[in-house]
């Protein structure tokens, strides 16, 4: 993640930035990493002792908000933003927020309940439409899949994309493929 001085945001890069002997300067686009442009930070949990942080890119919609990890992140004026935020919702000490705070676990505890039960990823039945993008942030290479007839997209395990929806899983890696040439091969 790098800072963007032309519209003050932060650039998520997604891949790495391939390398060519021999090239100056290529215009080619398939060279460069994908980026993405960091909105806003609209929520923090912690996961297996790491801070992650949900984000909202710019330019896409709320169904392709993800959850990233601390130490990928380089937007602090973002993070501090959200926890300043945070914070002063938390201390706010107001006597009707406390009566109404009894009644505030039964209502969040069902909404826990109603995410916690909604089936994510290939347990929602629907059909792959392609892959948006990729993550190994949790250890494990996870994709995010982009559903027909939804505008909800779920982070899937790579290997259960493999065996489900093989065709998806190439045409995203077709997309992203740069071809390199051999030394040897332009001299013949």
């Amino acid at each position: 993640m790098r800072h963007c001085s032309e519209c003050s945001s932060y650039v998520h890069n997604m891949g790495k930035k391939q390398t060519m002997k021999g090239k100056k300067d290529s215009q080619d686009p398939q060279e460069e990493p994908e980026e993405f442009v960091v909105e806003k930070v609209l929520d923090q949990r912690l996961v297996n002792g790491k801070v992650e942080f949900f984000l909202k890119w710019k330019g896409f919609t709320d169904a392709d908000n993800t959850w990233e990890p601390e130490e990928n992140l380089d937007c602090p004026e973002l993070i501090s933003g959200f926890l300043e935020a945070q914070k002063n919702i938390t201390e706010k000490p107001a006597p009707v927020k406390r009566k109404a705070s009894t009644e505030e676990p039964a209502e969040t505890e069902a909404k826990k309940k109603d995410v916690a039960e909604k089936p994510r990823g290939f347990a929602r039945s629907l059909d792959p439409e392609r892959i948006i993008g990729a993550t190994d942030s949790s250890g494990e290479l996870m994709f995010l899949m982009k559903w027909k007839d939804s505008d909800e997209a779920d982070l899937v395990p790579a290997r259960e994309a493999n065996t489900r929806c093989p065709q998806v899983v190439i045409s995203f890696y077709e997309e992203r493929l740069t071809w390199h040439s051999c030394p040897e091969d332009e001299t013949q």
